[in-house]
């Protein structure tokens, strides 16, 4: 008995402990704090980078549409 008594507390522990460093994370917004400190510039880097058509140079044909009743 002393034996389950003793596991039953220390997964009670651990649980406690879980959820407390998991409000800490959210109560004080870190995964976002993460996101946009460290994530997003790597991100901005790599898609400012990217290669891209330039729409403005693209003829604009109106006969290819058809007319509307």
């Amino acid at each position: 008995m002393k034996k389950v008594c003793k596991f039953f507390l220390k997964l009670v522990g651990i649980l406690v402990l879980v959820f407390g460093v998991l409000f800490a994370i959210f109560f004080f917004d870190l995964d976002g704090k993460l996101l946009f400190n460290f994530v997003e510039p790597f991100l901005k880097k790599h898609y400012d980078n990217m290669e891209r058509e330039d729409k403005t140079k693209m003829p604009y044909d109106i006969s290819k549409y058809p007319a509307r009743d």
